[in-house]
C-alpha cells in the first residue's frame, strides 16, 4: 500500500461456476477502480468465454506478472496455459483444479508481497482429484501455503453478526476441551481488535446442547481462565433464546461450539450476503462465501454483492491492521533509566549529617 491503490488478488475459482460473472458484474461498475486495484488470477481464454456468453462490460487487461500492474484497469494474470473446456453447470474435475491453480499462483505471489489483499472466489473442493494438487480445501490450502506455522481462523460476518466456531464438524462430531474454547477465543479477541479496529471487544460464547456437564466442565472454566486473562467474554448462552432474544446486539463477536449452531442464525437473520475473514494469518485474505453454483452458473443472474462485500472485508481489515500495527514498529525509547535503590544508603546518611551538625 506505499503509493498506489489497494491492490487486491482475485482468483477465479471454479471455471464452470459463477467466479468469473461475479468479477465482471462488480468491476463493471467505475467506483470498484476508484477503490483498488484488482489483480484477477485466471485465464484468459476462460475469462473471454464466461465475458462473450454474458455480455459483460468489463474489460480486461493481460499481464504477465504482479510488476506489470496498472492502476484504474482490471489486470488478469494468465496462471496455466493448457486449454480448460468451459461447462456450465457442471462440476468437473478439470473446472475444479483450474480454480486451484489460479489459487496456487496467487499464493506464491503473495509470498513476495505482490499485493494487499487475497480474496477467493468461489469453488467446489470436494471434486479436485487431481495430481499434484490434493487440495484439502481453500482455508487449509491457504493456511498450509502462507500460515508460517499459524493455524488460520474462518470468521463468518455480514451486516449484524461476526461467528467464529469452536469446530467446523456437526454436534456429533464434537471434540471440545478447554484448551481449544481459550485459544479460540484469543484468536478472536486478538482479530477483532486488529482486523476490525474494536478496542474493547465483547465475545458471547454459546453453551452446548443437548450435551449434559460440558458447559460446566470445559466451557466455563475456559471462560473464567479468559476473564482472568481480561478479555471480555460471557456465557455460556442458550443458542435458541441467545438468537430469539436478539442478545447478539450485546456482543461484537459469538463463539458458536458447531456449524450449525452459528452459520444457521448467520444466514437466516440478515439478507446481507457473508462473507469468511481468515483471522490470524500474514495475508490478510477473504473467502466468497458460497460454493461455485453450478445451478445458475452462465445464466446472468449470480449475485455480485458477495464478492463485492468479500472486497470490501478484506480491504478494512488490510487498513485496519495498518493502522493497529503501525505504533508496534517503532517503539518509543525509554525516556529514563532504571536506578539502583538508593534507600538503604540515604537511610544511614542522613544521621551522620546531623551528628556533624551537632558539633
Amino acid at each position: 500500500m506505499e503509493n498506489h491503490k489497494i491492490r487486491v488478488a482475485i482468483t477465479q475459482g471454479d471455471t464452470n461456476g459463477i467466479g468469473l460473472e461475479l468479477i465482471f458484474k462488480t468491476f463493471a461498475e467505475p467506483e470498484m477502480l476508484e477503490l483498488c486495484t484488482p489483480i484477477i488470477y485466471g485465464s484468459p481464454k476462460v475469462a473471454s468465454y464466461h465475458s462473450n456468453v454474458l455480455q459483460t462490460q468489463c474489460q480486461f487487461s493481460i499481464i504477465s506478472n504482479v510488476k506489470d500492474v496498472r492502476d484504474g484497469k482490471v489486470n488478469l494474470i494468465p496462471c496455466f496455459d493448457e486449454e480448460v473446456k468451459v461447462e456450465f453447470g457442471q462440476p468437473t474435475n478439470e473446472a475444479a483444479v483450474a480454480g486451484v491453480k489460479a489459487l496456487d499462483r496467487a499464493l506464491a505471489d503473495s509470498r513476495e508481497g505482490r499485493y494487499d489483499v487475497l480474496v477467493c472466489g468461489p469453488m467446489n473442493s470436494g471434486v479436485v482429484q487431481m495430481k499434484p494438487f490434493n487440495f484439502p480445501g481453500t482455508v487449509k490450502y491457504i493456511e498450509t501455503s502462507i500460515g508460517e506455522g499459524q493455524k488460520a481462523e474462518p470468521i463468518h460476518l455480514n451486516d449484524i453478526l461476526r461467528v467464529a466456531l469452536a469446530t467446523e464438524g456437526s454436534v456429533k462430531d464434537i471434540a471440545l476441551t478447554k484448551e481449544l474454547i481459550v485459544e479460540k477465543v484469543k484468536t478472536l479477541h486478538n482479530s477483532l481488535k486488529r482486523d476490525f479496529n474494536v478496542s474493547t471487544p465483547r465475545i458471547a460464547v454459546l453453551a452446548l446442547n443437548p450435551v449434559a456437564g460440558i458447559e460446566e466442565k470445559i466451557i466455563a472454566p475456559a471462560i473464567a481462565e479468559l476473564a482472568e486473562s481480561k478479555i471480555q467474554v460471557f456465557g455460556a448462552y442458550q443458542a435458541d433464546e441467545f438468537f430469539s432474544q436478539r442478545k447478539y446486539d450485546a456482543f461484537d463477536a459469538i463463539l458458536a461450539m458447531h456449524h450449525d449452531q452459528g452459520l444457521l442464525p448467520l444466514r437466516m437473520l440478515s439478507d446481507s450476503k457473508s462473507t469468511i475473514l481468515l483471522a490470524n494469518l500474514p495475508l490478510v485474505c477473504s473467502i466468497v462465501d458460497c460454493d461455485a453454483q453450478h445451478q445458475i452458473a452462465g445464466k446472468n443472474i449470480a449475485d455480485e454483492a458477495i464478492l463485492r462485500n468479500a472486497i470490501y472485508v478484506a480491504i478494512d481489515a488490510c487498513r485496519n491492521r495498518a493502522h493497529y500495527d503501525e505504533p508496534m514498529q517503532n517503539p518509543l525509547p525509554k525516556l529514563y533509566h532504571e536506578r539502583p535503590d538508593d534507600g538503604e544508603k540515604l537511610r544511614f546518611s542522613i544521621p551522620k549529617k546531623r551528628e556533624q551538625k551537632e558539633n
